[in-house]
């Protein structure tokens, strides 16, 4: 038997520390700019950071962490259960655990299909916090229920690293929690004017958003919604022929309140696109530091059909995209919807890893795709206009933001 448990011993703490160094190398280059990519948007505010952190830098050393400590005991031969017992449950599982009267306190669970290190509960579930190093090399670290991945955590594999909320198994998406160092802003057209036949002027020197929306939990807001209106895009364009009769005015308060600005374009399966966008460049005006120019994509699956279908779509928005880029030099940014997304954005290899994007999602979880900015709400308050507003976040922090105004903006 004590050979038994030395073996046992050396296989898990090999299992721990070793399979890092083996697994993190051969990490695919997806996964590991996945990584990257997280740490560079996230800092020590957003929930698990420190967790990701710790695996991009130690890879698996919390499996280390749970590692009994003291000398080895038969938990058959010992009662009440106290110190580093080996025992087999009835499943066959091999469970090394620190007891602390007669009470499981944290374990190495160890079975054909992996290494579980954390949290268990009577029943020798994972329960709480803890760290599951499967045998195909992908992991999972954060909160366990009853033996299935429940609250937040991240997992890593071979083809994905995801982050954030997770429930009976499933992984639901980040849940961002709003503070004042988020970088805010809105969006606007002529709805934010003309209400009915009443006209409203904005009144942009009260500018202060208030009201994330009626969707947004406000456990995960930081304090009271009262933020700074970072930026601010104005709808230009239509199709060839509609306009914004307040674009100009808005467009040239923003500058004169020292808000970023920038301008978009609502894209027509129905007209041509290069006169889609010559029309935008004609009627939109653009300065030196302006943010990219945005082309609003929101098609419905029949209009998307009756063009041809998603390969001609992708042909008519790359045309617009291309003579917009070659006129004002900067990349304009795609809006689109969740939906979108998941139903034909990866028909597009090339516009999904060359452009930024802007995503419609109205609910408590973050896109989970790189994106520029998230469009959270579209019934937000905002001291200084009348009426619902559609509120946005960008997805960084304040150097991430100093970044994207130096690099993507129109020179």
């Amino acid at each position: 038997m004590r050979n038994v448990c030395l073996f046992i011993l050396l296989f898990a703490s090999g299992f721990a520390n070793s399979t890092f160094a083996q697994q993190h190398n051969k990490l695919p280059q997806k996964v590991r700019k996945e990584l990257n990519y997280y740490l560079k948007r996230h800092n020590v505010r957003d929930e698990g950071f420190d967790m990701v952190a710790r695996y991009a830098t130690e890879g698996h050393s919390s499996l280390s962490t749970y590692h009994p400590k003291g000398p080895l005991l038969l938990s058959n031969y010992m009662h009440p259960r106290h110190g580093k017992l080996l025992s087999i449950d009835a499943q066959g599982r091999i469970i090394l655990g620190t007891y602390h009267a007669d009470t499981l306190v944290s374990a190495i669970r160890i079975d054909s299909t992996g290494v579980y290190a954390g949290m268990l509960n009577s029943h020798h579930e994972a329960e709480g916090h803890g760290t599951y190093m499967s045998a195909d090399g992908s992991y999972y670290e954060g909160h366990w229920h009853h033996d299935t991945r429940d609250g937040f955590g991240f997992a890593v594999s071979t083809k994905y690293m995801k982050a954030g909320q997770w429930q009976q198994d499933a992984f639901l998406g980040e849940r961002l929690f709003y503070t004042t160092e988020r970088i805010y802003g809105i969006d606007i057209s002529r709805y934010q004017h003309d209400q009915g036949k009443k006209k409203y002027p904005i009144n942009w020197s009260n500018l202060r958003i208030k009201y994330l929306g009626p969707r947004i939990d406000k456990l995960h807001i930081d304090g009271d919604a009262d933020y700074p209106v970072s930026f601010v895009y104005i709808k230009s364009t239509e199709g060839v022929t509609i306009t914004n009769q307040y674009f100009v005015s808005d467009y040239l308060n923003a500058h004169s309140h020292s808000i970023p600005v920038g301008a978009y374009h609502f894209f027509s399966t129905r007209q041509d696109p290069a006169a889609q966008a010559r029309h935008f460049l004609k009627n939109t005006k653009f300065r030196q530091g302006d943010l990219p120019p945005m082309l609003d994509i929101e098609p419905s699956d029949a209009l998307i059909n009756a063009m041809g279908g998603p390969e001609a779509l992708f042909s008519a928005v790359r045309k617009w995209i291309d003579i917009v880029e070659q006129a004002t030099k900067a990349k304009p940014i795609l809006y689109v919807n969740q939906r979108f997304v998941n139903k034909y954005l990866d028909l597009a290899a090339d516009l999904k890893e060359n452009y930024h994007f802007w995503i419609a999602r109205y609910g408590e979880y973050k896109p989970d795709i790189h994106l520029a900015i998230w469009q959270l709400s579209p019934s937000g308050r905002v001291n200084g206009i009348r009426g619902n507003v559609d509120i946005n976040v960008f997805n960084g922090y304040q150097g991430q933001w100093d970044e994207f105004l130096s690099n993507d903006c129109v020179p």
